[in-house]
């Protein structure tokens, strides 16, 4: 078989196993021994190692595992059983540390006499930028972080001191816009969450502080304290604009340990909605009238008139074909200026319809005579089901599934950690990847024959839901921070062709922010999958509890 995959036809996966001894030519000239300091007695330590005499044998180098991507278009994993061997002896230690606790106040007492947070300021004022962007991201002191969202903006105030909106300036061409002091600065201690709720929602989070995109749906759970909107942003860098699903400014969260099934819900809830109704319009369908949320069944009704139209009318008409979902989940800034992840904390995912096709031109301005394919991830995964099939014979996700069913560990260790599976239902499976491209990555997949979600039923679209927020609360107990989730998906109009809707959970590590080596889709990673796996679901049964104890409902 040519195509590049480790899901063998067989149901079994199969990989590479690189065992290297060498022979190396030592072509240096020269030695540059010279003293690197000395032990704790006083016995002298030298370079001398790194200047050998003659050639070197490299004898039995760590074994290494080369796992090509189940899709391939995603690259190749190398696990290196240095690194992996000690994770798989003990999966608990995969995880990171707790952000420690963080105040200049209390750093600087005894310095500075103690007084209102102006007096703050003009301590923090002889300090460099570079080290008030670090005290932003990262103290845990609410008083560091007033004094700093002073330094950031000018704010109005109440008569007890509490503020109460932002000072604006108008503007000459256009509206008024907030008199922000320090962009970056501002930006960075509004997404800290020891900043006091009463700043951040008047700095960030209430409906109009951040623009003028309008909001154009809304989830509301009252009994369930879940609020959640949704904004259009027109100017987008998703042609024909996309929608983002906003946790409101009464219900602010900054973690996904936080985030509750209703949460989930109601941000899933606006993107089914929008998705629906878009298509439906296309279709001509009856729509349900306007300001105001769809239930659930409604929904599903409407998802069902769109199924039908689209067997009964020339689907090769329809325009939009194809749907983006995606979420980054956390913010962090560097102090040398990058951002490193989400435009803001506060939690919230981006959905929108993608074209079928786009006009196209030359250069010189001269139209093509055809146009060119609008790109959708999803894509991919269609193109590579297609030629795995014609090469192997078989349609790639059931064998994709029997391989995860019949898993083995690819190191000689006998222990009880064998499973890449996290959690399941009947509807949906939580697995970690045979080829992590992140060193956490974790997937959702249907079981069912659902490649999108208009081919999901409200019980399918609710396990997704599930599973995107135990996925979520396994990776925060474990200590991630920062994760991109992107959702593959078949063309709406696509004929059956055996694609599954499949969901990737890319957490960020801190040591693994990606270099040239991930810049060519070689992903290096330090332990083996099913240790990773092992350590999700030593978290699975407090996070089934937490969602166990909440009120069922729905809108």
């Amino acid at each position: 078989m040519t195509v590049r995959s480790c899901v063998h036809p067989s149901g079994q996966f199969v990989y590479g196993v690189h065992a290297p001894s060498y022979r190396v030519a030592n072509l240096r000239e020269n030695d540059f021994v010279e003293p690197l300091g000395a032990l704790a007695d006083g016995t002298p330590c030298s370079n001398q190692d790194n200047f050998p005499e003659g050639d070197l044998q490299v004898v039995q180098a760590e074994t290494i595992y080369e796992v090509v991507n189940p899709l391939p278009f995603r690259g190749v994993t190398y696990i290196s059983s240095g690194w992996a061997a000690p994770r798989a002896r003990n999966p608990s230690s995969i995880k990171l540390p707790p952000p420690k606790a963080v105040s200049m106040c209390q750093a600087l007492k005894g310095l500075m006499p103690a007084g209102t947070v102006q007096d703050v300021q003009k301590s923090f004022a002889v300090l460099p930028e570079t080290v008030l962007l670090t005290l932003a991201a990262t103290s845990t002191d609410p008083e560091d972080l007033v004094a700093l969202a002073g330094m950031s903006c000018e704010f109005c105030w109440d008569g007890s001191g509490a503020p109460v909106g932002l000072r604006y300036a108008a503007g000459e061409n256009g509206p008024a816009r907030a008199k922000i002091l320090r962009h970056d600065l501002f930006e960075v201690v509004v997404n800290n969450a020891y900043l006091p709720e009463i700043f951040r929602r008047v700095m960030v989070l209430r409906p109009g502080v951040q623009g003028g995109s309008e909001i154009v749906g809304e989830y509301h759970d009252p009994e369930q304290g879940c609020h959640v909107f949704e904004y259009l942003r027109s100017n987008s860098y998703i042609p024909w604009g996309h929608y983002a699903a906003n946790m409101a400014d009464d219900a602010v969260r900054y973690s996904t340990v936080d985030l509750a099934a209703a949460d989930m819900r109601g941000l899933r809830h606006l993107y089914y909605q929008r998705t629906f109704l878009r298509l439906g319009a296309e279709l001509h369908l009856p729509l349900p009238v306007t300001r105001k949320t769809m239930t659930v069944r409604e929904l599903e009704e409407l998802r069902l008139g769109v199924v039908q139209a689209l067997q009964e009318k020339d689907s090769s008409a329809l325009p939009f074909t194809a749907t983006l979902w995606g979420w980054n989940y956390g913010f962090d800034f560097a102090a040398s200026g990058y951002r490193l992840h989400a435009s803001h904390q506060q939690i919230h995912q981006q959905f929108a319809l993608l074209p079928r096709t786009v006009p196209a031109w030359h250069h010189g301005g001269q139209a093509a005579l055809e146009p060119v394919s609008s790109y959708a991830c999803g894509d991919l995964v269609a193109e590579f089901c297609a030629r795995y099939k014609e090469e192997a014979g078989c349609d790639f996700f059931p064998t994709y599934l029997q391989a995860i069913r019949n898993n083995r560990r690819m190191d000689t260790m006998a222990n009880e950690n064998t499973s890449l599976v996290v959690y399941e239902d009947e509807r949906v499976l939580l697995f970690v990847p045979k080829a992590q491209t992140s060193q956490w990555e974790l997937q959702i997949m249907a079981l069912g024959e659902v490649g999108n979600i208009l081919e999901a039923d409200a019980d399918t679209r609710a396990s997704l839901d599930r599973a995107l927020l135990i996925a979520q609360q396994i990776l925060a107990l474990l200590g991630a921070r920062l994760v991109s989730s992107i959702e593959y998906s078949s063309r709406i109009t696509a004929k059956s062709g055996g694609q599954r809707l499949l969901y990737a959970l890319l957490p960020k590590l801190p040591y693994s922010m990606g270099a040239f080596s991930e810049a060519q889709l070689r992903w290096v990673n330090g332990h083996f999958p099913e240790d990773f796996a092992a350590a999700c679901r030593a978290h699975l049964p407090g996070v089934l509890a937490g969602l166990q104890s909440e009120k069922g409902g729905g809108a």
